[in-house]
């Protein structure tokens, strides 16, 4: 297992290679997040998703959210409402998680729907820019509180993973924000550290 620190732009370039190597041979990475750590891998990858599932000690088949540098990126995994976009452009990058329809099928998604988010960190962000979108769920075992440090991440876990991403203590507090926006209706499936701002209010008055 290498660790690395994760808290600069520069270290985000420095981790990228490292990044891309152990997410093109389905590996796992612990990483840091707005909110808590995650953990990091490619959501297309069929073993990687069963992998993290084993180390999270999680029932296999449950959706995991799926960490963009940007809307393009977004794009690219799921169908965007003409819309919610702007919205979106507008609300991201923030701990707020949204469940959109899938384009194709994809191991970290569930019931042709995908849940995405642009984090509110900056090095992610730049890393995901590079090495491409990685799965975020938390780094902990199933049932138990997500992780505000690296350490306490990796020795959690069932197994270890391939790499930490040490950017220091996580804020924590509450986790993202989930809008379901893939129905005829949104709606408000947790409320996390997101509160809507007045833009939201105007659009779906039961948030």
């Amino acid at each position: 297992m290498i660790t690395l620190p994760f808290e600069t732009l520069d270290d985000a370039v420095r981790a990228s290679l490292d990044v891309r190597r152990i997410r093109g041979a389905g590996g796992v990475i612990v990483l840091p997040t707005e909110t808590f750590y995650g953990l990091g891998a490619d959501p297309a990858s069929p073993e990687a998703v069963a992998r993290i599932a084993r180390m999270k000690a999680r029932p296999a088949g449950m959706g995991i959210l799926v960490l963009c540098a940007g809307i393009e990126q977004v794009e690219r995994l799921a169908e965007v409402p003409d819309r919610w976009r702007l919205t979106l452009e507008k609300t991201w990058p923030a701990p707020v998680t949204v469940i959109l329809p899938a384009r194709t099928a994809l191991p970290a998604a569930t019931g042709g729907t995908v849940a995405v988010r642009v984090p509110a960190h900056g090095p992610l962000r730049a890393l995901l820019e590079v090495a491409g979108s990685l799965t975020g769920t938390s780094a902990n075992r199933h049932g138990r509180p997500a992780p505000l440090m690296a350490v306490e991440a990796a020795a959690t876990l069932v197994e270890p993973p391939d790499l930490v991403l040490d950017g220091g203590r996580t804020p924590g507090g509450s986790p993202s924000t989930i809008i379901d926006l893939s129905g005829d209706v949104p709606r408000l499936v947790r409320r996390g550290a997101w509160r809507p701002t007045d833009l939201w209010k105007t659009l779906w008055k039961t948030l």
